[in-house]
This record gives structure tokens, C-alpha cells and sequence, in this order.
């Protein structure tokens, strides 16, 4: 095999890998009714954050939740949602303070987290919906 021939392989190879990675990594997004009602009809893996710009604990969970991006293993879509703003969602899910996160598959909650910045128990708490 030429020398081309191996580099053009490995370089195929490695793109495979990377995009294999990157499509099952945890996907954060802003809520939206549209994204939430296609994953849970979909029967997908899907946690909403409820999350307040003004909350210390909110930032922290971000950073979490950033980190856990690069978890190959969290093949799921948290959505974002304004605590201030989503009133109706709130009174839904029977949330009653920002730094909460309610973990689903498809319309079945699996887990629910409420002030936990640990990176270890948010993953367990995101696993529950795999």
C-alpha cells in the first residue's frame, strides 16, 4: 500500500470516528414546545434544564452540562429552558425552582435532579433515560 493510499485511509478512518463520536455526544439546546413534543413522541432521551441567567447554581450546572458534552456515552438532547419565561412548562413538569432537571424518555420521566452541580450525578441522572 502507498504511502497516499495509507494517509487517505487513515484520515477516512479518523473522519468515521469523529463523526460516530460527535453524533452520539449530549446535544444542549434552548427549549422550544416544537423540541420537546418531537422527542418525547419520537421516544428519544430528552431533559429539560430549567435554568435562570441570575442563579449561581445554573451557571455551575452549565458548566456541567458543557463538560458532559464530550461524553461519548450521553447520546441525548438537554433542552434549555428559561425558568422566568416557561410559567406553563414549570406548572407541566411540577418544577418550583430553577436549577432543576427533569430527565425523560420519551414522555416517561426517568429522573429528576434539583441543585446538583456534581458532574457524576447529573450523567447517572442523564443515563437513566438511555
Amino acid at each position: 500500500m502507498t504511502l497516499l493510499r495509507r494517509l487517505a485511509t487513515t484520515a477516512a478512518t479518523t473522519t468515521l470516528l469523529a463523526l460516530s463520536t460527535w453524533a452520539q455526544a449530549l446535544d444542549i439546546k434552548p427549549y422550544s414546545d416544537a423540541a420537546f413534543a418531537e422527542a418525547q413522541k419520537a421516544g428519544k432521551p430528552v431533559a429539560v434544564h430549567f435554568h435562570a441567567d441570575w442563579c449561581p447554581t445554573c451557571k455551575q450546572q452549565e458548566k456541567v452540562l458543557s463538560a458532559l458534552k464530550a461524553d461519548a456515552g450521553l447520546d441525548l438532547t438537554v433542552l434549555v429552558a428559561d425558568y422566568d419565561k416557561e410559567k406553563d412548562l414549570k406548572k407541566r413538569l411540577k418544577v418550583r425552582s430553577q436549577s432543576v432537571m427533569v430527565v425523560f424518555r420519551g414522555e416517561q420521566e426517568r429522573a429528576r435532579l434539583a441543585g446538583d452541580t456534581e458532574a457524576d450525578k447529573c450523567r447517572v441522572a442523564l443515563k437513566a433515560a438511555l
